[in-house]
């Protein structure tokens, strides 16, 4: 594991910061090395408003957008929204369907079938719209590279509003607007929206047509939450926004399918995280397993009863997803250690009965454990499909298109990524990918980082400066939890082994004369003999609360440890 220690602030700014906010100036450093440098941005880093929301008009193609399909609620036109299988485009498509529906009835839902018809707008999508009257389709979290099937439609008399937030290729779809602040002619302030959040700009920009206001649309808002966390886009500016009042909505008055989804969970408050690793899976689960519509009905469903019932499809169908998971991730190791593949710049692995729902997962799986790019393969119908994940700092989508003579079709992210190639063509692909990836990659982007914000001494921790770091949340990319080094730290004796396998590890660690705080380190077991009394090391933590017999302390939740 390497430690990186972020660099150190104009010293002089942190201070400046710190008389002006009267703060800790471990607390003015964290805020600076965030883009936060004055008084304003700190109020507005904060003090989140709704009103720090940019005009949607500002993003391209806006005012089209809303023309047709004003023009469409004008004359009676009937409406489909058409979005992705995954969390950002179920929740999208219940945005949208469910904000039109509050005003106007000729509106209906489509999410592909991640098997037959795979990622983004589909032929099989088109000529649904068309048996069924359909004149305008609003993509959501797709669209912005379906150049011929925008066209196909259009030979149909079907109109394409398209809200999409991955990047575009050189030509663009002949499409009556195109929402996605990552075009190259779009000067919209901000460009790391999600394609829930794209839809939400839309809808924004309908409601200011209709007088509505941005506090009229805060019940759609746990939705935008819920995506964010899904898609992992950083928690800035506008996304903090969104994602702040999102769970305020979450946690307070969330829409019935998320409420279902929710209410057995053992937690007051949510945070970001439960979103990414409780409501998420749940909400991916239908698309990977059965059909994405299954959220879709989830997350549109006013009745709470109802509602109970699709979440505990939802549960059944999570399960079996959990299931797969394990399975093929055990099938996909052993994979690895079978052709002697451990020390190649690159995982590529490929098992034509594999369930395409859960290699994006899988994938995820084995960078935990190799830390390399990784690709996994299956077949879907005469093809071969795949889901890449990267690791930190290596663009993914880059190293794809360096490689895309071998591929049918590609899309996504720096660090996740879909495809399809040719059978014939996989053995070609993978050596062009290990070769790329070797050629490009810089040797310590093969060592998993802990990115450190702050050297800290244990006697500058205490309620003040806990309460003040709480509300750095909601944290994410580019605004994570805040990571500090803890130098020449003795345990007082307490360190044991714990756990059902004894893989954590819990201490009570103290430095020179401070107050010793309770520390826990998930699966880190086997550093117990660096602990020794006699023994100083090093640790890099985070800082929480703990809740014990009714008894609230603030505990240091390791990451790593070491000594010299």
């Amino acid at each position: 594991m390497r430690w990186t220690l972020k660099p150190e602030p104009q010293s002089e700014k942190v201070n400046q910061l710190a008389n002006e906010l009267n703060v800790a100036p471990i607390i003015a450093k964290l805020l600076v090395q965030r883009g936060v440098g004055t008084f304003d941005q700190a109020r507005q880093f904060f003090r989140p408003s709704l009103e720090d929301l940019h005009d949607p008009y500002l993003m391209k193609d806006m005012d089209k957008a809303v023309d047709r399909l004003e023009k469409a609620i004008a004359e009676g036109e009937n409406v489909l929204v058409f979005g992705d299988y995954d969390v950002d485009g179920t929740t999208a498509v219940s945005l949208m369907a469910s904000y039109l529906k509050s005003f106007y009835p000729n509106v209906a839902t489509y999410i592909p079938d991640r098997y037959q018809e795979g990622y983004g707008v589909s032929y099989q999508g088109i000529d649904f719209a068309d048996d069924n009257g359909f004149s305008l389709i609003i993509a959501l979290d797709c669209g912005v590279k379906s150049i011929d099937h925008v066209a196909y439609a259009k030979a149909k008399n079907i109109d394409f509003i398209i809200c999409d937030h991955h990047r575009p290729g050189e030509v663009l779809p002949d499409a009556v607007a195109i929402l996605d602040p990552k075009r190259a002619d779009c000067t919209y302030p901000y460009d790391e929206l999600c394609g829930c959040g794209v839809g939400f700009k839309l809808i924004q920009a309908l409601a200011k047509n209709r007088n509505q206001t941005i506090y009229d649309l805060v019940s759609y808002l746990d939705l935008v939450a819920t995506a964010i966390a899904a898609d992992i886009v950083p928690i800035t500016g506008e996304n903090r926004v969104l994602a702040k009042f999102g769970l305020e909505v979450i946690n307070t008055n969330p829409r019935p399918g998320i409420k279902a989804l929710i209410q057995n969970l053992k937690r007051q408050t949510l945070t970001i995280t439960d979103v990414v690793f409780v409501v998420a899976p749940r909400i991916n689960a239908a698309g990977r397993i059965k059909h994405g519509n299954y959220a879709v009905e989830l997350l549109t469903e006013f009745d709470l009863q109802q509602a109970e019932e699709f979440a505990a499809n939802i549960e059944s169908l999570n399960a079996d997803r959990r299931d797969l998971d394990k399975q093929i991730t055990v099938e996909a190791l052993q994979q690895i250690i079978e052709n002697n593949e451990q020390e190649r710049f690159t995982t590529v692995v490929y098992q034509e009965d594999w369930h395409k729902g859960v290699i994006g997962i899988v994938a995820s799986r084995l960078t935990e454990t190799y830390y390399r790019p990784t690709l996994v393969f299956t077949k879907s119908g005469d093809k071969l499909a795949a889901s890449a994940r990267s690791v930190k700092d290596f663009d993914v989508y880059n190293a794809l298109e360096a490689c895309s003579e071998h591929l049918e079709q590609f899309g996504g992210h720096m660090y996740a990524a879909g495809m399809t190639l040719k059978e014939e063509n996989y053995e070609k692909f993978k050596d062009a990918f290990e070769q790329v990836v070797a050629n490009t990659i810089h040797p310590d982007l093969l060592t998993p980082e802990i990115s450190i914000d702050a050297e800290i001494n244990l006697s500058e921790i205490n309620p003040k400066f806990f309460r003040i770091l709480k509300q750095f949340e909601p944290f994410g990319p580019q605004n994570m939890t805040p990571i500090f080094l803890g130098k020449d730290l003795q345990d007082s004796g307490f360190a044991k082994k714990i756990g059902s396998e004894q893989e954590h590890l819990k201490l009570f660690v103290r430095q020179q004369d401070s107050e010793g705080f309770g520390a826990i380190g998930f699966g880190l077991a086997s550093k117990k003999e660096l602990t020794d009394t006699k023994k100083k090391f090093d640790a890099v933590f985070s800082v929480e609360e703990n809740e014990w017999n009714g008894t609230v302390s603030l505990q240091l939740r390791l990451r790593d440890i070491k000594n010299d």
